[in-house]
């Protein structure tokens, strides 16, 4: 059974194997994170670190049972006076469409809530990403408006919002 997992210094390698072994699944339909990202992994690892202890940011990692990546999800740009933060998420092609994105999502959802006093999620994507749509809306996510190249990484789309109710 995958596991949920708060990223940590030691998901390190696993992360970058995910991200080397899905690269070319991942620019189908999200901009490429290019070669520096890989060259300079390490210390971009590092920051993103930094980042999810300030609490601007969390991050989490899907882990199969043998401790492979198989999916990232993310809470991003964090409001604390709004309770508001952006997710993120990318599945690894031989996890995809199995409903593990959505499934996800919705434990990401329940934790934004209860761990991080969160009520609001967004998440924008692309016209052409088809999955990233049906994973948002069985989520629960509703379209409100358009994502610019800005957002997307040089694509439009949509952004969707779902709100979270901290469960009792």
């Amino acid at each position: 059974m995958p596991e949920l997992k708060r990223l940590h210094a030691e998901h390190s390698p696993a992360v970058l194997a995910f991200e080397l072994a899905n690269r070319a699944y991942f620019a189908a339909s999200i901009s490429d994170r290019g070669d520096d990202f890989f060259d300079q992994f390490t210390a971009r690892y590092s920051a993103l670190l930094a980042e999810q202890e300030s609490g601007l940011c969390a991050f989490h990692v899907l882990l199969a049972e043998d401790g492979s990546v198989l999916g990232r999800f993310n809470l991003v740009d964090i409001e604390r006076e709004e309770h508001s933060a952006e997710l993120g998420y990318r599945v690894a092609r031989h996890a995809a469409g199995r409903g593990l994105a959505t499934a996800t999502v919705l434990t990401l959802c329940r934790l934004a809530a209860s761990q991080y006093g969160l009520r609001t999620l967004r998440a924008a994507t692309s016209h052409e990403n088809t999955a990233s749509q049906k994973v948002l809306t069985k989520a629960g996510f509703v379209p409100v408006g358009p994502a610019g190249p800005a957002d997307l990484g040089g694509k439009t789309g949509t952004w969707y919002q779902r709100d979270v109710i901290q469960q009792p």
